[in-house]
């Protein structure tokens, strides 16, 4: 996951307030996303335009069953797969002499103590239940919806980059359940793909007579974003997200009837039926043609740049998750570990120009990752002869007299591999061509 820099002054907080206090300010927003990104003029910002170069997959390239076993993993867990000191580990990672909080002032440690004492790990695998969420959940690394920030005078650091977001899962998806809070508020959960708190409030339950249902019911594939699903009497259930799954009752002539799982009476599990349009989903994974592929991609391109999901929205990796979700291709949801996927192949200790002919020669369009630490890419292709990459991107390292900074992008976006060069200010050692360390295609084995 890419970080890089906005820095929140309290500058506007003082003045609504009636102080007059001095806080160290960085280039306003506004200005700052008033210059020119001449990528983002030079590469339509559609995927259609790349579409030319994608190479049709008439056959399915993984198997639903695949899919499937990743999917349900955290239903076959008996006690949790980790122990409990891995699973401790942002208490390692921050600490009271670095972390901010929502002031911009440094955390105490009592507040870690707090944090500690509150996630109650003496009890962690002593509840090892299933359950599901129920609609779009945050996450977090402690029980807290509080953020915790690293110093906000540092380029690349302050908000949005709030390390209490881990992740966030879709509504609807399977989860196993360590233990709750000492307060009762907040679950530890595990995913497929990521595990932390999430307030037990976001989740309900289930039996095994239910986990079995779910595993041989057949699914459908959301594939369209933030589309109201309702019931049958119209009433909201939840919005969609490309990547979740739900489990099909019937195809109607205009719609997929569906179940919703819901919160009942008690915090138990409602099956609610719902409408969904088969324009918005699909019953079949979907295949790696051109048409599917650029529907997909063009979704991705609507999201802004959210740190860990946070505020619904994704950032570099959850992009590319969810973008090969419907295609049965399942990828883990850290940007190191995606790079590991499928045929990896090494750009290490190579020239910029050796770069290029390599990605060129050697990367598949569409199923080609590239990556650099933090952050990671889906190549598209050559455009009027350049690189054309697809990424989530929060924004551009610079440096200016030795001082570090960021332009703003905010993001998912089509560019080069020498994103900003323009800049006055552009930081060459640090850009994304000088910085990928490797490639992988996704679609091809080791």
């Amino acid at each position: 996951m890419n970080k890089s820099y906005l820095l929140i002054t309290t500058l506007s907080l003082l003045l609504w307030s009636g102080c007059a206090q001095k806080s160290v300010q960085s280039e306003p927003v506004e200005q700052n996303l008033s210059k020119k990104i001449v990528d983002l003029e030079f590469f339509p910002q559609l995927t259609r335009a790349y579409a030319r170069n994608i190479q049709n997959h008439t056959q399915l390239l993984r198997s639903q069953k695949a899919y499937d076993k990743k999917y349900f993993e955290p239903w076959s867990y008996i006690e949790p797969p980790f122990q409990v000191r891995s699973v401790k580990w942002p208490f390692r990672s921050y600490t009271a002499d670095k972390s901010y909080g929502e002031n911009l002032r440094k955390l105490p440690q009592s507040w870690f103590d707090s944090m500690l004492k509150k996630s109650n790990f003496g009890a962690y695998g002593t509840l090892n239940k299933k359950a599901m969420t129920l609609h779009y959940t945050d996450v977090r690394n402690f029980p807290t919806h509080k953020p915790v920030l690293k110093d906000p005078s540092v380029a690349g650091e302050g908000y949005p980059f709030d390390y209490m977001q881990n992740s966030g899962v879709h509504a609807n998806e399977p989860l196993y359940v360590s233990h709750l809070s000492s307060d009762g508020e907040w679950a530890y959960i595990f995913t497929s793909y990521v595990t932390g708190w999430v307030r037990l409030r976001d989740i309900v339950y289930v039996n095994s007579t239910v986990v079995k249902k779910y595993m041989k019911a057949r699914f459908i594939a959301i594939s369209d974003e933030h589309y109201s699903i309702k019931d049958l009497k119209g009433n909201f259930v939840f919005k969609s997200r490309v990547g979740m799954r739900l489990p099909i009752v019937s195809i109607e002539k205009e719609y997929f009837v569906a179940l919703g799982l819901t919160d009942g009476k008690n915090h138990t599990p409602t099956y609610t039926k719902v409408k969904i349009p088969l324009q918005v989903a699909q019953i079949e994974t979907l295949r790696l043609t051109s048409n599917n592929l650029v529907h997909i991609s063009d979704l991705m391109l609507m999201s802004n740049y959210g740190w860990g999901g946070l505020y619904e929205e994704r950032d570099c990796s959850s992009t590319l998750r969810d973008l090969y979700a419907p295609f049965g291709i399942w990828l883990p949801r850290n940007s190191s570990q995606q790079a590991k996927i499928g045929k990896v192949i090494s750009l290490k200790d190579l020239s910029l120009e050796e770069k290029r002919e390599k990605i060129k020669n050697e990367a598949v369009p569409f199923e080609t990752l590239l990556y650099k630490k933090g952050h990671i890419l889906l190549y598209l292709g050559v455009y009027q002869g350049k690189i054309a990459v697809l990424h989530n991107a929060w924004g551009i390292r610079t440096l200016d007299d030795g001082k570090e900074g960021r332009y703003i992008l905010g993001r998912t976006i089509i560019s080069s591999l020498e994103l900003g060069k323009e800049l006055k200010d552009y930081d060459q050692e640090s850009g994304l061509l000088a910085k990928i360390s490797s490639m992988n295609i996704v679609t091809q084995e080791r």
